[in-house]
């Protein structure tokens, strides 16, 4: 029974600008954060995905839905959710037919990845405040980049979870 149960997964937060991706490892527990791509051209970002799914054996995708706060899909959940249908679609074209892409609702994993930004000194917080004003030895907050890639982590890991307590 080696290796049963173990599938990769790949968490992506999906922007107008950026795409924050986070891989799984191999037995579904820990997500990382893993890179950031350029979410301008829809068709390079697939090819991209694309090409993480195969350098890292990835059976499923879960895609961050950002609902309303009253559970709505808004204009850009509705954007989401085309894109992932779309890249569904070109995963079967690619036969890539194992790729599970999956829809996850991100309202309580954005505000976490909020929160950590702000605790690592993102806006609001003291730290960043400080090192505006030109104090010294003041860590300035992670890039935006780091926190989208931070976001789609905060995605799969509740994706991860919710699998496990089914179990």
């Amino acid at each position: 029974m080696e290796g049963e149960g173990e599938m990769r997964s790949l968490g992506l937060d999906i922007g107008d600008k950026r795409t924050g991706v986070a891989i799984s490892d191999p037995q579904g527990i820990l997500a990382t954060p893993l890179t950031v791509l350029a979410s301008t051209n829809e068709d390079a970002l697939i090819n991209e995905i694309f090409k993480l799914v195969e350098q890292y054996k990835v059976e499923r995708i879960v895609v961050g839905l950002p609902r309303l706060l009253n559970g709505e899909l808004g204009k850009q959940a509705i954007k989401v959710t085309a894109f992932a249908d779309k890249l569904s679609w070109h995963a079967k074209q690619s036969k890539l037919n194992q790729l599970d892409v999956q829809l996850w609702d991100e309202r309580l994993s954005t505000k976490a990845a909020e929160r950590l930004k702000t605790e690592a000194g993102g806006k609001g917080s003291k730290l960043r405040s400080r090192a505006k004003k030109g104090a010294k030895h003041y860590r300035l907050s992670p890039p935006k980049a780091e926190v989208d890639a931070m976001a789609a982590a905060f995605i799969l890991e509740g994706f991860l979870d919710s699998l496990r307590n089914k179990e």
